[in-house]
């Protein structure tokens, strides 16, 4: 017998409560206590308002929903569930297989389980992003709504509006206090994001117990002073009044949404509701029991799905989104037979391809001795590119003019709120992200998940304050393009406070990264042709402040082998070289000098350029050995930073002339010259590692 509408809605949510924490106890790990309160908040959104089509959940012009509250994934896998979101676009091979099954729920946080312990773009279908650190989510999602306003903004046009969805964050007590939310808010606010909500599950309630220990803000307030549209309800379970909010958000297009919905933890457990042992521990099995029975569901029954529960989600949810991906398919077959050019560009953006004549216009410098800043070519290149791919688009933290990354067609306005008081246009390619390192970063990774080609930029040192939205980026292998200058202690006066030392080794260290280090402009422009031909990793492409020579490469090697990473860039004149110098970025002239001196010293010495390591690693053995052959044992590494792990390739006995301190306030010669970094130094230390090597030779002999 069919349900009333009433007894379908709380059965459905009554019953994303029971899978969720049936899910942690039988982990016997994870978060029941905001799936318990915030489901009805999900539920309502989901049910009555999200536009998603369950068949095909990478439809482009779907709303996005972002569980920034990563802790609560119970519920979101519940919801996929119960919902019977496929695992991708239908195919003739996998019609039917679905995002999460009973399996991986029974599964839950358990090896290979599509239920992860936090969510994990990639890994499961409907899952926007990866979320857990707190705050993240929720400035990834305002990523998702400046690419959502650029592309109705670029591609909409009349009785095609393409593009046209709005973006949801589920958000917690900890996401409000996080620094990025406060970021990424105020950005958004600026920008007058209308197409983005966040939703507010305030229980009150953190690991270490009451928010009041360290919370007692205004954040109603805070968020009016941000300039969103601010909704208040007093109970999650209020359906009628959680309608009115949501459909308040649709009805207001001048500026972002905060719904701050006051829930219970643990809604419905006797002994746990409300108190901190509900955030992360499972709730045990009487209390499960005890909760079931306040809820009215069967306390013994574990993973229960009652009738009519899927056939009501899939009545609502499921119809709604089915309706409007057909529609929106069929507009999409009449844009392109009427605007095909641009058409094909969205496919373009929709496949992560760059158009075939991309490459037109790229320059090949001469040789220069006095050259110019690895950030000056770069710029040049930028421009050059961004001219035939019109979805390159990006900024920096307030250093724009310094890193060399405007985009000089999208002067003089950029990426702004059409009626803001600086112009511009939601069509603009030059984002200001103010001074907002973090969550720039976190923006980036969602204009990507969108399609787009996001770059973002600052100085080298200020990765710090973005690098976990750059961690986050690299575990869900968005190709966001990092522009990084002032790369060493070569940029001088501004001192140890802006000169970085371990950032380049610890992105090293970062799974998934590729670092990029260019030596010069042609190095430049080969990092920018191997950064836009790669679309499954992140980058960053550091580069320098001062001026470095452009190799004359009809006498060195030439730079298109930046593309495996490494190459020989001076080798000696005849025979195997007695000693090779390995560097990266403008060190290369140095080396390149020394090379010099000792040949004209009868020393024969080979100089390889390092860029990435990473792209080295991946080439065969006989291509990495030809570069560095294991048996020339006299390596000499060059870089202006922390020496941490260059004794990957100069070997434990090899010499690595790095910094083992911070910088110092002076002019960039003078500072480099303080810390050796000069030819004759060089010079001097690869003749000690020849006469080091000889005298290890000739006591292995005698051994």
């Amino acid at each position: 017998m069919a349900m009333n509408t009433d007894e379908s809605d709380w059965k459905c949510i009554d019953t994303l409560r029971t899978l969720s924490i049936d899910m942690v106890q039988r982990a016997n790990s994870g978060h029941p206590g905001t799936p318990l309160g915030a489901a009805p908040t999900a539920y309502c959104l989901w049910q009555r308002f999200l536009r998603y089509n369950p068949f095909d959940p990478d439809w482009p012009n779907r709303d996005r929903f972002v569980l920034s509250a990563g802790h609560a994934c119970a519920l979101l896998y519940s919801l996929l569930y119960l919902c019977q979101v496929k695992a991708g676009a239908p195919t003739s091979i996998n019609k039917e297989r679905r995002a999460v099954e009973m399996e991986d729920l029974l599964n839950f946080r358990q090896m290979g389980s599509r239920c992860t312990g936090h969510p994990e773009y990639g890994w499961t279908a409907g899952v926007e992003t990866t979320t857990g650190p707190l705050g993240q989510g929720a400035a990834t999602s305002v990523g998702m709504a400046i690419a959502q306003r650029w592309l109705a903004e670029t591609y909409n046009r009349p009785s095609y509006d393409l593009f046209d969805h709005n973006i949801y964050a589920l958000c917690s007590d900890g996401d409000m206090m996080e620094g990025i939310a406060s970021e990424a808010a105020s950005l958004a606010g600026h920008l007058k994001l209308s197409n983005l909500c966040w939703v507010y599950d305030s229980n009150h309630i953190t690991i270490e117990g009451s928010t009041a220990l360290a919370f007692t803000e205004d954040v109603a307030l805070r968020f009016a002073a941000y300039g969103w549209n601010v909704k208040e309800l007093r109970d999650a379970n209020d359906l009628g009044k959680l309608t009115e909010a949501y459909q308040a958000f649709l009805d207001t297009q001048d500026r972002p949404t905060l719904i701050i919905v006051q829930s219970h933890i643990g809604y419905g457990s006797p002994n746990r509701q409300d108190t901190r042992e509900a955030h992360g521990e499972p709730l045990g099995a009487d209390e499960v029991r005890l909760t079931k029975q306040f809820l009215g569901c069967d306390p013994d029954a574990a993973f229960n799905i009652p009738d009519g529960v899927k056939e009501h989600f899939a009545a609502q949810f499921g119809q709604r989104g089915k309706q409007a991906h057909a529609g929106w398919m069929q507009m999409f077959t009449d844009y392109k037979a009427r605007y095909p050019d641009l058409a094909g560009q969205i496919e373009h953006i929709l496949q992560r391809k760059v158009p075939q004549d991309w490459q037109t216009g790229l320059a090949v410098f001469p040789a220069d001795a006095k050259g110019l800043s690895t950030r000056d070519s770069s710029g040049k290149v930028l421009n050059a590119i961004a001219a035939r791919i019109p979805w390159l688009m990006g900024g920096a933290a307030d250093l724009s003019p310094s890193t060399k990354t405007d985009l000089e067609s999208s002067r003089p306005n950029g990426f702004q709120h059409p009626g803001g008081a600086q112009g511009g246009t939601y069509r603009g390619r030059n984002l200001h992200f103010g001074l907002r390192e973090h969550a720039m970063c976190a923006v980036g990774n969602g204009m990507s998940l969108s399609g787009l080609r996001p770059y973002v930029s600052s100085f080298l040192i200020f990765t710090d304050y973005g690098r976990a939205a750059l961690r986050l980026g690299a575990m869900m292998r968005l190709p966001v393009i990092g522009i990084w200058t002032h790369d060493s202690i070569g940029l001088g006066e501004d001192g140890p406070t802006h000169q970085p030392i371990e950032q380049l080794a610890s992105f090293r260290a970062m799974p998934g990264m590729l670092v990029m280090r260019p030596g010069d402009a042609n190095e430049v422009v080969q990092a920018w042709k191997v950064i836009m031909q790669l679309n499954d990793a992140p980058f960053c492409l550091v580069l320098s402040r001062q001026a470095t020579p452009t190799l004359d490469r009809s006498k060195y090697g030439g730079a298109e082998g930046l593309a495996q990473g490494a190459y020989i860039v001076a080798d000696a004149d005849r025979g195997e070289p007695e000693v090779i110098l390995l560097t990266s970025g403008t060190e290369l002239a140095l080396c390149i000098e020394a090379y010099e001196l000792l040949a004209a010293q009868g020393v024969k010495a080979r100089v390889v350029s390092m860029p990435c390591w990473e792209l080295f690693e991946t080439q065969s053995r006989s291509y990495r050995d030809s570069v560095l052959p294991p048996r020339i044992r006299a390596r000499v590494a060059v870089e202006q930073a922390s020496a941490f792990g260059w004794e990957r390739y100069t070997g434990i006995e090899g010499s690595i002339l790095g910094m083992q301190s911070f910088g110092v306030s002076a002019p960039g010669k003078s500072v480099e010259r303080h810390f050796g970094f000069e030819p004759q130094h060089i010079v001097q230390t690869a003749k000690e590692q020849i006469e080091h090597q000889r005298l290890n030779s000739q006591l292995d002999k005698g051994a």
